[in-house]
């Protein structure tokens, strides 16, 4: 690992000074769990790295205006994982939180450090996703929203700019009549990353799906949304045998590749099996009114 020059900022204005004046030679560390093995490993050798731990604001964990969520970049996922509120009218959320790592690790990783390292199986990205997320972003000419579906635009590759940084994630209210689910299938039980991730968040109006999220990850060079099998929901009742064709629809969304950990066929069965998994949990969740604000 090359040396390099340790910036510590106090504040967002200090942050964006910092990467304007070097203009893209800099990195950014929260936890340091994803960057960390990259510098130790010579994959990446900036000569600058911007650490965020002492930017407060950045750790906000909060309910927006008392309706909605906050997420702070460098919000931990064990603080996902623990956060009562996050549990009862998020648990996709706190299930991603609790699937990253070990304890130790989760300690540490950050909500930002899980999206902006971009990897496509990364946890936190589906369950955000369905539930229709936003980033947001700020630079030198202020604030902007894109929403979490739209971030990732390549295998580690996001819309930030060199001067830009991740401020929160802002999380609608999912609204009662809610229910979320995450699953993944890992080659080992724990320590490992998703071969496929899978969220599913829905909403029941008078009793049919009036709203239907689907978002996989680990099966593209980004974590992708199920159009096909959303719409396939949508104004329906949700029968056992609508979840099974939605589920089958999930998988025209996925473009997977073969590599040491599984196949493409089989992360397409995976895409079937677990979409049919957190469907069907959602919507016993949404039934039972322990999925919704």
């Amino acid at each position: 690992m090359r040396r390099f020059d340790l910036l510590l900022p106090h504040s967002i204005d200090e942050c964006l000074k910092f990467l304007t004046e070097l203009g893209g030679k800099a990195k950014v560390v929260a936890g340091g769990t994803d960057l960390l093995p990259q510098l130790k490993n010579g994959v990446i050798n900036p000569p600058c790295v911007v650490d965020l731990s002492g930017v407060s604001v950045l750790k906000t964990l909060a309910r927006a205006n008392g309706h909605g969520l906050r997420i702070g970049a460098s919000v931990t996922a064990r603080a996902l994982e623990l956060d009562e509120h996050v549990r009862s009218a998020y648990p996709s959320i706190a299930e991603s939180g609790a699937l990253v790592g070990s304890v130790q690790v989760r300690n540490l990783a950050t909500v930002g450090g899980n999206l902006c390292n971009a990897a496509p199986s990364a946890d936190m990205a589906p369950p955000l996703m369905a539930l229709d997320a936003e980033a947001v972003i700020v630079g030198p000419k202020g604030q902007r929203r894109v929403p979490l579906a739209s971030f990732f635009t390549g295998v580690r590759k996001t819309v930030l700019a060199p001067d830009e940084l991740l401020l929160e994630i802002a999380v609608p209210a999912p609204g009662p009549g809610s229910g979320g689910h995450y699953l993944r299938h890992t080659p080992r039980r724990e320590l490992d990353i998703a071969i496929v991730g899978v969220a599913s968040q829905i909403t029941l109006t008078d009793g049919k799906c009036g709203k239907a999220r689907i978002a996989l990850a680990s099966v593209a060079p980004t974590p992708v949304r199920a159009l096909k099998a959303e719409e396939a929901l949508v104004g329906q009742a949700l029968t056992p045998a609508l979840i099974e064709r939605a589920a089958e629809l999930a998988v025209e969304a996925a473009k997977p590749i073969s590599d040491q950990r599984g196949s493409a066929d089989y992360r397409l069965h995976l895409v079937r099996v677990l979409t049919r998994r957190t469907l069907t949990t959602a919507l016993e969740r949404a039934r039972n009114g322990s999925g919704g604000t």
